[in-house]
């Protein structure tokens, strides 16, 4: 296998899945540098977690877990408010903003830090965390301010996006020195990064319309067979198309790896020893790009296709359930490295055990996996559970375990 080829093998969630559990199969066996794993500890969360989603979701009607969750405030869902008084020429048309906005949304969703709040004028509203930046940047794309065509501002624009600054973000989302935000030059080189990307692929991104990340609605329109697109198709088409958007990553046969980082616990006999991908915000975008598909008739299969997310949310849940516990607790103060084993090791136990522990959820709530796929049980669920628990247990409801973010992780 070629170094190319072995970089293409990671770029999958079957890649992040398989790694995740080989990792924790190494903590069952006792050999993880900084965690231990008790899986006795597993149906007491799986109870908890039942237990939110009934209280959340009392019918057990849950949607999936994506970023349109987000642009619902109070009792309105803004964005289906925007897009039903909007004109749309087709309905290809609205699928390809919705692209646009769950891709600048999504990629803007790293963790905001616990002094940053969004204030929106128009709700009333103050809000924080990841629905904060939600609405922050669904004003932003209402705005315009992704658009470089004034006549039509419910749009990204490569040209406009390669050119966006950290002022333009912090405008946006309204921070100052009284509300900072964590990550804002990240964030702002992220989606800068996007926009050259999108421009140097204009072919595949600009089908039926100038270069643009919506774009990529077009080239999976034309991979479903007979209507339908497996889930992990999206993923890997974001893996292949904007991978040189993820900065200071490992790469591998001129190949970017994204949100890949080594741990010795995975071994193998070619250029992948070492390796661990998880994927976390393109999985989280694969997520959120699944309704606008179904919304333009496409039926999206195989959605447990896709893992778990490696985000402190669900992986504090298994910290403060107490089915994983560092080995020496004072590590949970310091700023732990994205890349550091420890960081690995805890987004790695993470994917794992939401495999393990969905099957449990779902014999408690009497419901199939086919009814109830893992997007299900994450939004009713375990990223709701993991928040409750950081706020019983933390005064600022943050993680377990601290982390350096450069604002394109976590």
């Amino acid at each position: 296998m070629s170094d190319a080829e072995a970089a293409r093998s990671l770029l999958s969630a079957a890649a992040v899945r398989e790694r995740a559990h080989e990792v924790l199969a190494a903590g069952l066996a006792d050999t993880l540098s900084h965690f231990t794993v008790d899986l006795a500890r597993l149906p007491a969360a799986a109870d908890f977690v039942a237990r939110v989603i009934r209280e959340n979701y009392p019918s057990l009607e849950v949607p999936f877990h994506a970023r349109w969750r987000h642009f619902v405030v109070g009792d309105r869902d803004l964005w289906a408010e925007r897009a039903a008084a909007t004109r749309w020429p087709n309905v290809a048309a609205r699928a390809r903003a919705e692209f646009d906005l769950a891709i600048v949304s999504v990629l803007l969703d790293a963790g905001a830090g616990m002094g940053w709040r969004y204030r929106d004028a128009a709700t009333g509203t103050e809000i924080d965390r990841s629905e904060g930046l939600a609405l922050a940047s669904l004003r932003m794309f209402e705005a315009g301010a992704f658009s470089s065509n004034a006549n039509d501002p419910l749009r990204a624009d490569a040209a406009r996006l390669a050119a966006l600054t950290a002022d333009d973000i912090a405008r946006g989302f309204q921070v100052t020195r009284d509300n900072p935000l964590v990550g804002l030059e990240g964030r702002a080189a992220l989606l800068a990064r996007l926009g050259k990307a999108v421009a140097a692929s204009a072919t595949l991104f600009g089908r039926a319309d100038a270069a643009r990340p919506g774009g990529l609605y077009d080239q999976l329109a034309a991979e479903a067979s007979s209507g339908a697109l497996p889930a992990p198709r999206i993923l890997a088409a974001l893996l292949e198309n904007l991978g040189a958007i993820w900065p200071g990553r490992l790469t591998l046969g001129g190949l970017s790896l994204g949100d890949t980082w080594r741990h010795p616990a995975i071994r193998r006999p070619d250029a992948t020893d070492g390796l661990v991908p998880f994927h976390k915000l393109s999985q989280w975008l694969s997520y959120s790009l699944i309704e606008p598909l179904q919304w333009s008739g496409i039926e999206v299969t195989d959605i447990d296709g896709l893992t778990g997310l490696a985000e402190y949310r669900n992986g504090g849940l298994f910290v403060d359930a107490g089915v994983i516990a560092l080995r020496d607790p004072a590590e949970a103060q310091r700023a732990n490295a994205v890349d550091s084993a420890l960081v690995v090791e805890w987004r790695a136990l993470t994917i794992a055990l939401l495999d393990r522990l969905a099957p449990l959820v779902r014999e408690r709530l009497g419901v199939t996996a086919e009814a109830f796929p893992l997007a299900r049980v994450l939004e009713g669920g375990t990223w709701a559970a993991g928040r409750r628990l950081a706020r019983d247990k933390r005064a600022d409801g943050g993680p377990p375990i601290a982390v350096k973010s450069d604002g394109t992780v976590f």
